[in-house]
Order: structure tokens, then C-alpha cells, then sequence
């Protein structure tokens, strides 16, 4: 199993992102295990929905295996998020984890030169650049609708109050607003009683 390679010179001036498969070689069956906590450099997601924000530590922990096509890697990736519950607006924080399976093609083989530039990635100069792939596969694995639980009944669409902080059997008045007009008026009239008008 190799050793994680690169010069301090050389890693410094690249993207924590990049990994160096040099000293992996091309030697099918070789490998090597990767664990490390890379930076989130911009917010992943939706703006006050859900979120990965910018800052957060992504824990990834992989093995790159070199296959004849290229480099496999495999793993997983965890990090925390957070939004706001799609019912009743609170705020929630939440943790995700992905599975990942890349293969990263190697120059002139013949992944590379039989799959457009979109369809898998590629080692440009011995290095990988895990970025993307962990990206997108977090991305997808956000829920469209986050939920501080199951059973959130949200808000009273009246007062906007969460139903959970609200005594049973709360409601409010409602008029046929073929009669709003008319109690309307009514209210307006000195001495009037929209309930049953006046006695005088």
C-alpha cells in the first residue's frame, strides 16, 4: 500500500481538493486509504431551505485503488447542515452522508478516449480532484423538503403560530364572506349591532 505523496511545495499551491496519484502507480491492485476533513469553499445547496455552508469540514474517507482504466475511488463522505423545517419554519441542523464511487480515468486510455469530457472524470498530471464529485453527491442527498420531524403539523394558516405550541381545540371565527359586506356596513353604522341590529 502506498504513502500519500507531493511536496509541501507542490500541495500548498494546489486546492485541498487535489490528490496526488503519483506514487500509486498504474500498477493494478495497488492502493491506498484516504482520510482527511477538506473545506467547504462555498455554501452547497439552497439558501435558507438547506444547506452545507461555507466553512463546514467535509469528512471524506476513501480508497483509491488503481485499476487499468484508472484510479477507483470509493468511500464516503459526511458533513453537517443546515435550513429551516419546510412546515413550520424552524431552524434545524442535520448531518449527511454519502457513498462514493468514482472512477478517474487515466490520460489515453480507453475510458478517456471513448467517453465524452462529461461522462467521467479524468487525472489531469497525476492528480485527482475530489471536489466535484463530492459536491454533486451531496448536493442530491439534500432533501427538497427538510422536516424537523415526521409529524410537524407547521402553522396555523390564520395566525401563523406552530400548531405544537397551541392548546387543543384552537380556532378561529370564520364569516361567510357572502355576509362580510353586509357586517361591514353594519360595523360602520353609529348604533348599529352586526349581531341583530338595533332595538331602537
Amino acid at each position: 500500500m502506498s504513502q500519500e505523496s507531493s511536496s509541501p511545495q507542490r500541495a500548498d499551491a494546489r486546492s485541498p481538493w487535489l490528490f496526488d496519484t503519483h506514487e500509486l502507480g498504474r500498477s493494478p491492485g495497488s492502493s491506498h486509504r484516504l482520510r482527511r476533513d477538506l473545506p467547504v469553499r462555498a455554501a452547497l445547496g439552497i439558501p435558507d431551505v438547506v444547506e452545507v455552508p461555507e466553512g463546514t469540514s467535509v469528512t471524506v474517507d476513501l480508497l483509491l485503488e488503481s485499476v487499468v482504466e484508472g484510479v477507483l475511488v470509493t468511500g464516503t463522505a459526511s458533513t453537517g447542515t443546515r435550513g429551516q423545517c419546510s412546515r413550520c419554519l424552524d431552524p434545524l441542523t442535520d448531518e449527511v452522508e454519502v457513498q462514493l464511487t468514482e472512477l478517474f480515468a487515466y490520460p489515453d486510455s480507453t475510458t478517456d478516449e471513448t467517453t465524452d469530457a462529461d461522462e467521467v472524470s479524468r487525472i489531469v498530471d497525476d492528480w485527482i480532484d475530489l471536489e466535484p464529485l463530492v459536491r454533486d453527491t451531496i448536493v442530491l442527498a439534500l432533501p427538497l423538503v427538510p422536516l424537523c420531524s415526521d409529524d410537524c403539523e407547521g402553522l396555523c394558516s390564520v395566525c401563523g403560530v406552530k400548531w405544537a405550541d397551541l392548546e387543543p381545540g384552537h380556532g378561529h371565527e370564520t364569516i361567510d364572506p357572502r355576509w362580510a359586506a353586509l357586517l361591514d356596513r353594519l360595523e360602520d353604522t353609529p348604533g348599529g349591532d352586526a349581531a341583530g341590529g338595533s332595538d331602537r
